[in-house]
């Protein structure tokens, strides 16, 4: 028998957990379900400088913090990787890899998105201590440092030109002879004092000392050369993928697997809603995420009080 809820959210992260409250304190029964720990990103970020009421706050504070707010009303939380979501109309049924079955009325998306990595030595290792994939929640650590940013796209170049508001140079290695950026971005950075190229190049290890990161090894593709290039950090943007795979059959993703929503995060089907770094846009930080949150529980509650009414009716 599945284990019945009126809402279900799966993931956990600031979006989620925000979900979770909204939820829980209008009266409904919730279910927050994640393949991990609350948190989500959280949990990997060592200080957090940009969330309002705290001018700095370690990551998993911040998440045990969420947690505990967000489970205060009774919402329930379990482990579980989602392996498929049917969609009944009134009813969403959800299974795990853990044998589980649940059924909500109504089911909130918010299972996240992940940085490719690039896979090299030292990546891993120095990852939250040089290594980073978010000039928006980590450039600020970097004040007058030089920094690496890899990749030749959108995101690498607009976050290399925001970088260079706070580090003394920005230098940008990439795997060809041109960047893909947009001409407009591309101009932008070209006219910018602080920004230098490596062209041709692949970042081939990451090297630390002191338990940060000092630099970049390097090699050009097209002559053979290896290098060594001396910098604080390096900034990772060789993209970025949703994790959206147990929902392909659902029809809320888009040709590239994102959620599209509306301003009131519902998707393209009733009773489904997406929040978070999984939702198609442009700024992913733990401040929209909470917003996203508030907005998809306060709608999850709409959604079932419309249930109730029409069951009435009928």
């Amino acid at each position: 028998m599945a284990k019945q809820y009126d809402v279900v959210i799966i993931g956990a992260g600031p979006a989620g957990m925000t979900a979770a409250l909204y939820a829980s304190r209008a009266n409904l029964s919730v279910l927050m379900l994640d393949r991990g720990i609350y948190g989500g990103q959280m949990n990997n970020t060592a200080a957090i400088e940009n969330f309002p009421g705290f001018k700095s706050i370690l990551g998993p504070d911040l998440a045990k913090d969420m947690y505990e707010s967000s489970t205060q009303f009774g919402a329930e939380y379990a482990y579980g990787s989602v392996e498929s979501v049917i969609d009944h109309g009134t009813t969403k049924e959800i299974k795990t890899d853990m044998g589980d079955v649940f059924e909500a009325k109504a089911l909130i998306l918010g299972t996240g998105s992940e940085y490719k990595k690039l896979g090299v030595p030292g990546e891993e290792e120095y990852s939250g201590r040089g290594v980073s994939y978010c000039a928006v929640c980590d450039g600020a650590f970097f004040k007058g440092m030089h920094l690496i940013v890899v990749g030749g796209g959108d995101s690498a170049i607009e976050e290399g030109i925001y970088l260079t508001q706070l580090a003394s140079k920005v230098t940008v290695i990439h795997r060809r002879d041109q960047l893909r950026a947009q001409q407009i971005i591309q101009d932008r950075a070209f006219n910018n004092d602080k920004m230098e190229f490596v062209w041709n190049s692949n970042v081939t290890e990451i090297v630390g000392e002191d338990g940060k990161v000092s630099g970049v090894k390097v090699n050009n593709n097209k002559t053979g050369e290896d290098s060594f290039i001396e910098a604080s950090g390096a900034f990772i943007y060789v993209g970025v993928h949703p994790m959206t795979e147990p929902f392909q059959d659902l029809g809320v993703l888009d040709e590239d697997g994102w959620i599209p929503t509306d301003d009131h995060m519902h998707t393209k089907v009733s009773g489904i809603f997406a929040v978070g770094d999984v939702r198609k846009k442009d700024l992913r930080q733990i401040a929209t995420a909470v917003g996203e949150g508030g907005m998809a529980g306060q709608q999850a509650y709409e959604y079932i009080q419309e249930l109730k009414s029409a069951e009435i009716k009928s």
